[in-house]
């Protein structure tokens, strides 16, 4: 014991030495430009439609095309636009369709490399660390209404990892100077379960709780190509890019381009190409050049969505131990999102690939991971996960090495032929990326901007302007929303909420006045889906996917508003019944495929029973004292009792929507086996109807596990 306390001392004398002269420098570094004021670029008022938009790429030349509309494909956009250089930007599916969308959703500081470069005094690490504490403040001066502070709670259960923790985060703290955006602090065992309650309490000693910052990474980055079309640039969504284009002396001078609604093909003259696809890169490249080699070793990492209960909203977690018996991640969090819990990550050598998918092995190994952290009265269940995605991270480096162990730097190169390629990298960085490559593309292709500078750090993003915290009493007060829809509308789109708002519909009730739900359970409205449509939303996928997060947060929900939302897009697009149909069996497919939902149909119907014997007890006894006439069956209104009875927290407006829900998937009355159904999957997020086969074997289930209660099963 006295051995593992000199070495644990001596480590933090060591770190606690090191951190503190490398954040003298580093201070200086991060706090230069603390002085200069914050100047915000408006641009345009109105952005043209998409339909103006092609006609602009289909007959103009341009200084600068950047090719793929993730986060640092569009941040490009609005750095070269923002300098006066004329750009355009096409992206083969939507904005953000691809890793941009599936991130973790955190603007982390770095404190996972911070750890790395204490421990390896690997250079690569302290430059990431350095650049990410300087780039997240950004996002909460461009965009204040889509990022927020979320305290991340690192639990402890070793009385020697205290010292070791609280040294390493405080050591942290002193290198982020100024730039950090709350100081960290130590809870003790009983102050760590009143804010945590469902964790492991056996041998839990405390916990160090650190700070970071929470996106909406899809708005995130259709905000930031708004915000470049509104500065003058020409960015369209479904535009593949068929091939590049060289002149007599082998320099490139533009691309072959294909729309893909239309089908149409064209080329674009550019003086100088941008190619930004993420971990598609080296496909690119390619184009430029067939014998390069590669650069991007891609890595795929997959998050889950689980019901809001599993995280509170005061707190996430991160654990930096993960289960030995599969080298699938180095850490797993598990952060409260939207009202749900998004639960992450794996990190896995992977091909880039342009529909990813979630396997159940990587689904169950997270559960797995938070069932080791959690009370034991806490059941993890297979049937919680909501949704499930695969994100793709563009990491640069050894092609052979573990994914893992890549650095998360990235990496600006141009070749021969003049194509600047960026990538690696994270979200929380994509500025300083962007900042990078343009100014390699001005360098490299002798470009005239008319501003010499980047000023994208002072460009507010598109809602920023008119918001404020309490943005959403103005919504609420001069339209009669209610008070979560009106949340939600200002924190996505900021001051652009009031022109969501004018979209609205009435409710034909006397409170709310406008503003219909898709469902009840979200607070997304039908206006939203007419406003998206202006935001360049395409296909259904587009919609449920990215302008609203259904797909994301319940694939099942996601699958039941589906036709409601196509049926609105048809009205504004003019779409015929032959193309709702299409729309309909992609969005389906979609669903099923990247979002989970034909894994998590498949685990239910693994488990057609999905509570304890004991639950079934339960509820079997619930049911018959609802069943006074002893006729087997009870009626809707008996149900609402029931499901009051269970302490299941519903509004009153959000129970009566559960029970249509009912009404429309089971026969009315209700009998026992749909009775426990219902109970079962309450707290899924969704209602599920079982097939009459698995409803058969419901039955023999509940015979033969409680045949001792000698409760007949009508």
């Amino acid at each position: 014991m006295r051995l593992r306390f000199k070495r644990i001392a001596s480590t933090i004398i060591v770190l606690g030495g090191g951190a503190y002269m490398g954040s003298l420098l580093t201070k200086k570094i991060l706090n230069r430009n603390d002085k200069k004021t914050h100047i915000p670029h408006k641009g345009k008022p109105n952005i043209p439609s998409r339909n103006e938009l092609l006609l602009s790429l289909q007959n103009e030349k341009f200084d600068i095309l950047v090719i793929g509309g993730g986060a640092t494909g569009t941040g490009c956009a609005l750095d070269a636009a923002s300098r006066g250089l004329k750009t355009a930007l096409v992206e083969a599916n939507d904005f953000a369709s691809g890793t941009s969308s599936r991130s973790g959703k955190i603007i982390n500081g770095g404190l996972i490399y911070f750890k790395k470069f204490l421990l390896s005094f690997n250079i690569d690490e302290y430059k990431i660390v350095k650049e990410i504490l300087n780039e997240r403040l950004h996002f909460f001066k461009v965009a204040p209404h889509l990022a927020k502070v979320q305290p991340i709670m690192i639990p402890i259960y070793h009385w020697w990892e205290a010292p070791y923790y609280w040294a390493g985060i405080k050591i942290y703290d002193v290198f982020s100077g100024s730039r950090k955006l709350k100081s960290s602090c130590y809870l003790t065992k009983k102050e760590t379960l009143e804010i945590y309650p469902i964790l492991k309490d056996k041998g839990l000693f405390g916990s160090m709780v650190y700070f970071d910052g929470q996106i909406d990474d899809a708005r995130l980055c259709i905000s930031l190509a708004l915000s470049a079309i509104r500065h003058g640039a020409t960015v369209l969504n479904h535009v593949r890019c068929l091939s590049l284009i060289k002149d007599t002396q082998g320099n490139l001078c533009g691309a072959r381009l294909r729309d893909e609604v239309s089908g149409k093909e064209w080329d674009v003259l550019a003086k100088c190409i941008i190619n930004a696809t993420g971990p598609f890169t080296d496909s690119i490249r390619k184009m430029d050049d067939v014998d390069v080699e590669d650069i991007c070793q891609p890595s795929s990492g997959i998050h889950i969505v689980l019901p809001g209960y599993y995280s509170p909203e005061k707190s996430g977690i991160l654990v930096t131990k993960t289960r030995n018996d599969q080298d699938l991640s180095s850490y797993w969090f598990l952060m409260p999102w939207k009202n749900k819990t998004l639960v992450g990550n794996t990190d896995i050598s992977a091909k880039p690939i342009i529909n990813p998918q979630p396997t159940e092995e990587e689904i169950m190994y997270l559960l797995q991971n938070i069932s080791d952290f959690v009370n034991p009265d806490v059941k993890v269940k297979r049937e919680d996960v909501l949704s499930a995605w695969c994100g793709i991270r563009p990491l640069v480096g050894d092609t052979n090495s573990n994914t893992k162990r890549l650095s998360r730097h990235h990496l600006t190169q141009v070749s021969q032929s003049r194509l600047v390629t960026i990538s690696g990298g994270k979200w929380t960085t994509y500025r300083a990326m962007a900042q990078e490559a343009v100014d390699s593309a001005v360098r490299a292709c002798d470009l005239k901007p008319a501003r010499d500078k980047c000023i994208s750090q002072n460009i507010l993003l598109e809602g920023a302007y008119d918001w404020s915290i309490s943005f959403y009493f103005k919504l609420i007060q001069d339209f009669g929303l209610e008070s979560s829809v009106a949340q939600h509308l200002a924190e996505t789109y900021g001051g652009k909420a009031v022109e969501v708002a004018k979209l609205a519909t009435s409710t034909g009730r006397n409170w709310p006045i406008v503003g219909k739900k898709l469902h009840y359970q979200f607070p997304y409205i039908e206006a939203e889906i007419r406003y998206g449509v202006k935001e360049y939303a395409v296909t259904a996928v587009d919609m449920i996917a990215r302008r609203l997060r259904f797909a994301f947060l319940n694939a099942q929900v996601a699958l039941e508003v589906l036709p409601r939302v196509i049926d609105i897009m048809a009205e504004e697009l003019q779409w015929s019944q032959e193309e709702k149909k299409l729309q309909h069996t992609k969005a389906l497919e979609f669903l099923q495929t990247e979002m989970g939902l034909m894994l998590n149909k498949k685990s239910r119907n693994k488990m057609t029973i999905l509570l304890s014997k004991e639950d079934i007890k339960l509820h079997i006894k619930r049911f018959r004292s609802l069943d006074k006439d002893n006729k087997g069956v009870i009626s809707l209104k008996e149900l609402c009792k029931g499901i009051k009875d269970i302490n299941v927290y519903l509004s009153e407006e959000d129970l009566k929507g559960f029970v249509e829900e009912v009404a429309m998937i089971y026969d009315t009355p209700i009998r026992l086996e749909d009775f426990i159904q219902i109970m079962s999957t309450i707290r899924t997020g969704h209602v599920q109807k079982i097939s009459p086969t698995d409803k058969e074997l419901l039955r023999k289930q509940l015979y033969d596990e409680l045949s001792e209660l000698s409760l007949q099963i009508n």
